[in-house]
């Protein structure tokens, strides 16, 4: 077997040997690192857990001074395991390339890291391992993410009544003065959704019920377009874009997701708002709930000025 090719399938850390940069470098590794996690893309891979492993190896600045047996002055382990549960606790992820790039966009993020190989690989998917292997570098992709600065919308519930008055175009104009990004939710249309008679997929169908409402939405003002995943919609918010929340993919893929249900529309937009820290939600022409995450303000259907 040529070397290229034998490295092509060693672990990690021989691969950063073997194409170590100029300048000494020290390794720490993490091998065999397995979890049990909700990951995929497929509708089999979605409600069940499935073996994970990682193998991570990270070239690190080494010591000018002498360590003195003081963890603070080293690169821990318990960093690298921390990129791991950090990442996989902050959303349920479709690919194993997704997770990849964020453990070592986490891991670049430590000051002394310089360049991490991460290979991660699915256990239980077939008779042997499947998996991906990157190599990131400290850089400025790294710097930019660290300083990007958090987005705080305009979070909007919009009742069926609001959605089909005549006052809906001027509410848009009023909050789009603000100058803040803008995201409207809305619940269920008026016409009631097929009922299955099963939890989980009653569950599918009062979501795409919300979601056909937001089409119907978007249908009554050019301005507003449905958004569904989390990447459309910090490009939306950043680019000016008028967002309404479809609410099924990031609701499933939610880690800590809502106890809300579909048909607690608002209650379930408010927990939605909480994601992004928001200070309040409009609520026009619904009533509002009890309690729940983030402040709310109710408007009637037929008050004109927000």
């Amino acid at each position: 077997m040529s070397s290229e090719v034998r490295l092509a399938f060693a672990h990690p850390s021989e691969r950063s040997e073997a194409t170590a940069i100029d300048g000494p470098l020290d390794r720490i590794s993490v091998r065999d690192y397995a979890v049990d996690v909700e990951i995929g893309a497929f509708q089999a891979e979605r409600g069940v857990t499935q073996r994970i492993c990682f193998n991570i190896v990270v070239e690190v600045v080494p010591l000018t001074g002498p360590i003195d047996d003081d963890v603070d002055r080293i690169l821990s382990y318990d960093k690298v395991t921390e990129a791991i549960t950090f990442e996989l606790a902050d959303e349920r992820l479709n690919l194993l390339e997704t997770l990849a790039e964020r453990v070592a966009d986490r891991i670049l993020l430590e000051p002394q890291a310089m360049r991490t190989f991460v290979r991660i690989e699915k256990l239980d998917r077939g008779p042997g391992a499947l998996g991906v292997e990157i190599v990131r570098a400290r850089g400025g992709d790294t710097a930019e993410v660290e300083a990007e600065e958090a987005l705080h919308p305009e979070l909007v519930f919009l009742s069926n009544a609001a959605i089909a008055s005549p006052h809906l175009g001027g509410w848009i104009d009023q909050l789009q003065a603000n100058d803040r990004p803008l995201v409207l939710c809305v619940g269920a249309g008026d016409i009631a959704a097929p009922q299955t008679g099963h939890k989980m997929t009653q569950r599918r169908v009062d979501l795409l019920a919300i979601e056909q409402n937001a089409w119907v939405l978007a249908s009554k003002d050019d301005r507003c377009v449905v958004v569904e995943t989390r990447t459309e919609l910090d490009w939306g918010m950043r680019n000016g874009q008028i967002c309404v929340w479809a609410p099924s993919k990031i609701m499933l893929d939610a880690v800590d997701g809502p106890s809300a249900q579909p048909s607690d529309a608002v209650a379930l937009a408010a927990w939605f708002a909480a994601t992004f820290d928001a200070q309040e939600m409009i609520v026009i022409g619904a009533d509002l709930p009890t309690g729940g995450p983030v402040p709310l303000r109710a408007v009637p259907a037929t008050q004109a000025t927000l």
